[in-house]
């Protein structure tokens, strides 16, 4: 569980600006919860307890953008959330700094997903 081979293929091969951002993001989401494991889904890294967390978009080239695919449903309040639709909430990070600055949010955000999962 946890880390995967082929999420560590994927980012070999990524050519990204963002890459050391992105790989940030990975390392806050997997420390978060000892719950969560990783794959390869919609070509792009996916975060995974009891159904999708989130899942980075690589196309995005002027930021790091995390789609968490059932966002409205993370309990709590975490203002680095963004999107007000009934499913999907996204988290932007521009730069390292953006993301030690929502690191806390991101880490939050994991766990709530994985207390509401483990009920």
């Amino acid at each position: 569980m946890g880390r995967s081979a082929e999420v560590d293929a994927w980012f070999e091969e990524l050519d990204h600006p963002l890459k050391e951002v992105m790989l940030g993001a990975r390392d806050a989401i997997l420390d978060a919860d000892g719950q969560v494991d990783e794959c390869i889904k919609w070509k792009s890294p996916t975060f995974t307890f009891e159904g999708n967390i989130a899942s980075i978009n690589p196309r995005a080239r002027s930021h790091v953008s995390l789609m968490f695919h059932q966002g409205a449903k993370i309990p709590g309040h975490s203002p680095s959330l963004e999107g007000g639709g009934g499913t999907a909430r996204y988290m932007r990070f521009g730069d390292k700094d953006e993301l030690d600055a929502k690191r806390r949010d991101l880490e939050a955000a994991i766990v709530a997903w994985c207390e509401l999962k483990a009920r």
